[in-house]
């Protein structure tokens, strides 16, 4: 999906992508500068309850490893 951004430095985050994500009016969202890419990222209104229950059944110890992979290949 693609959006435009306006003279004032605003966008529009597609209807689709809000209702995933539960993004309302006053939602509040993080920008995430990772050189090339930017990550925008929905903060949960609960963050505790946002994130209970996101590791159940994940090997969370090879996921961050990786992780730390991709970034040494990026900041190689």
């Amino acid at each position: 999906m693609q959006t435009k951004v306006s003279s004032r430095g605003q966008t529009s985050i597609p209807a689709q992508i809000r209702k995933k994500y539960g993004i309302k009016e006053n939602s509040k969202l993080q920008w995430i500068d990772e050189g090339e890419i930017i990550t925008v990222v929905p903060i949960s209104e609960d963050p505790i309850k946002a994130f209970r229950g996101s590791s159940k059944n994940k090997d969370i110890v090879k996921i961050l490893l990786e992780e730390r992979r991709k970034e040494r290949e990026r900041d190689e």
